[in-house]
């Protein structure tokens, strides 16, 4: 199965047209498209299944639970397929059945150990004020993205405990907008305690799936650990010179992988 990766286009601010890649069986769309929604749109009608994964972004200015809610709607609307904690099933032209297991996974803050915990918290807290989001007339901030965090990681190792591979699909690929490893950092900060709120210590999960595709990080990476492939073709913002070089049709091949 070939799967195009779009991720990271912040269609708020930048311009970017998404074009369909030829040959690939389904577009993975691993989150902050824009924060506005309006450029979601742009894949309506995609000629090929859509995964769409939210970002963190997509939840700029609103509440948590009614942007969700609002996704999920919205998603349909426009016939993607919304990976919101939960698996989807697509068999490919040779029959090959492939898993999909989403989830945002927000950052729990732990990348450096328990130890670091409090230093990265501070830092998230930045991150967490641009995105001025709240839940239950409360801020969204780096604790109550912690709690959301724990939750996703208790779903996402309860989900991919399952066999990689079985009699009911042939491989697994895992989709979440925050990284899964300190090696998915973005080489230019390195790791400093903001990381954390880029990338989770996920490891121990990648062996649970064949190809883990995320965004977030506005770098790309392509790189292989405990088995599995993980890969991210995020664009970022072009005033920055992120998106240099970016490849919007670039596509990977899950049994190859």
């Amino acid at each position: 199965m070939r799967l195009q990766l779009i991720s990271d286009l912040h269609l708020e601010t930048e311009r970017f047209t998404p074009e369909p890649a030829p040959g690939a069986d389904a577009l993975v769309l691993a989150g902050d498209v824009d924060s506005g929604w309006d450029g979601l749109r742009l894949f309506r009608d995609w000629p090929v299944p859509l995964l769409y994964v939210p970002g963190n972004h997509e939840y700029d200015d609103r509440d948590f639970d009614q942007a969700r809610a609002d996704l999920h709607a919205l998603a349909a609307k426009l016939g993607f397929v919304m990976l919101d904690d939960a698996v989807h099933l697509l068999t490919d032209a040779q029959g090959r059945r492939v898993r999909f297991v989403g989830s945002t996974r927000w950052c729990d803050f732990d990348l450096f150990g328990p130890t670091q915990r409090e230093r990265a918290l501070r830092a998230g807290s930045y991150f967490q004020r641009v995105m001025n989001a709240t839940r239950a007339g409360q801020p969204f901030d780096a604790l109550a993205v912690r709690e959301e965090a724990l939750r996703c990681r208790a779903w996402l190792e309860q989900t991919l405990a399952a066999p990689e591979s079985g009699p009911d699909w042939d491989a697994t690929v895992a989709i979440t907008h925050f990284g899964p490893s300190i090696q998915s950092a973005d080489p230019r900060y390195g790791r400093q305690p903001g990381t954390a709120s880029f990338c989770n210590d996920d490891e121990a999960l990648l062996p649970g799936a064949r190809l883990w595709v995320h965004g977030h990080l506005h770098c790309r990476h392509d790189y292989r650990l405990h088995g599995c492939r993980v890969v991210c073709n995020a664009r970022g913002h072009s005033k920055r010179g992120e998106a240099l070089g970016y490849d919007g049709q670039r596509c990977v091949e899950v049994f190859t992988a």
